[in-house]
């Protein structure tokens, strides 16, 4: 028996942890002592800080200035010609007019918003092929892209998907009246809306010598005009994959009523400062159809501030977070004086 203790003696520090203040958990640490004093002052500060944080960010989003259109009723003719699918072809044009009562200054911002369209929905927002969308030449039959994978003929779909086959297609102009009988086109940036991370990460173009022969033996989805590398004439950096406007669409909106970057004022002559007060048109060619839906669509120009744009959430949140702690810290200071009142009678 004498034997077998004394090996087990010999084995035991081989198993046990290093005699180590990191590894028996005896390193130096900070035990505050809490208080009432430094629990009170704790929540009087972050309240205090939060009310403040609050009130500033509300001030900040309610100097935006943003002007909202609803084009959906105004342009009711193209929304019905677009009903119909055999008209794919057709084009229509409408125009909405407005006044701009005060000057838009610093960066502009043109968002299209759109209401009662769900992309949240869960085949939906796995209708999409990753790896095609980072160029690589892969199967989309066996993606999650069904049914948008390939026509009856067997050529498949670039991109695949109902997300890219849904993609916001209506084509959005601005002009500004410098008097009653000339218009001048506001200038707009298509490119350098998205994140960096997306257009050099999660969306690539196939490599060739040039994109048309890149996206060869591949179609459009059904519902668009244009192949996928002729999305912007004007640009060959922003076609394929990597265009801006598709790149937007494929981030999928987890409200039915969302709104996405559409457009950048690009400041140059007139609106070098932003967007001077006055008569202005919209021309819009009516693609995107949303009478089905039953939803809405709308153009917006905003602003925007160091807190972004115009949304009051995250300043209401801040605010109703600072004013609860501050109450709570009341609160807790009453219980406080009134045990502590009660302590010092009975000590008597």
């Amino acid at each position: 028996m004498k034997n077998k203790n004394s090996q087990g003696a010999q084995e035991c520090p081989s198993r046990c942890p290093d005699n180590s203040a990191f590894k028996q958990q005896k390193l130096p640490a900070w035990k505050p002592k809490l208080t009432a004093p430094s629990v009170l002052s704790s929540f009087f500060t972050i309240g205090v800080f939060c009310l403040l944080m609050g009130i500033c960010i509300i001030l900040s989003a309610r100097s935006v200035k943003e002007i909202q259109i609803n084009y959906s009723d105004i342009c009711l003719s193209c929304s019905k010609l677009r009903e119909n699918s055999s008209n794919w072809d057709k084009e229509c044009n409408c125009s909405v007019h407005f006044t701009l009562q005060e000057n838009m200054l610093g960066d502009v911002f043109m968002y299209y918003r759109l209401q009662n369209f769900y992309q949240n929905h869960r085949r939906y927002a796995l209708s999409r092929s990753d790896a095609q969308l980072l160029g690589q030449d892969v199967n989309i039959e066996n993606s999650n892209c069904a049914p948008f994978t390939t026509y009856p003929n067997g050529t498949p779909m670039a991109p695949c998907g109902a997300i890219a086959n849904s993609m916001f297609n209506d084509s959005i102009q601005l002009s500004y009246h410098l008097n009653s009988y000339t218009a001048i086109q506001v200038p707009w940036l298509k490119s350098g809306n998205s994140w960096w991370s997306d257009k050099n990460v999660k969306f690539r173009n196939p490599t060739s010598y040039n994109l048309s022969s890149a996206f060869a033996g591949t179609t459009r989805p059904p519902y668009w005009q244009k192949p996928a590398y002729l999305l912007d004439e004007e640009d060959e950096r922003n076609n394929g994959y990597i265009n801006d406007d598709f790149i937007i669409w494929m981030r999928v909106s987890a409200f039915p009523t969302f709104r996405n970057l559409y457009r950048r004022l690009h400041h140059t002559n007139q609106f070098a400062d932003g967007l001077p007060a006055g008569n202005y048109t919209f021309h819009i060619t009516y693609n995107f159809p949303v009478t089905r839906l039953k939803g809405k669509k709308q153009v917006v120009l905003s602003t925007i501030t160091w807190s972004g744009g115009s949304n009051l959430f995250l300043g209401i949140a801040y605010t109703v977070s600072g004013a609860v702690t501050v109450l709570a810290g009341f609160i807790i200071t009453a219980i406080h004086l009134k045990l502590r009142k009660k302590k010092t009678y009975f000590q008597r």
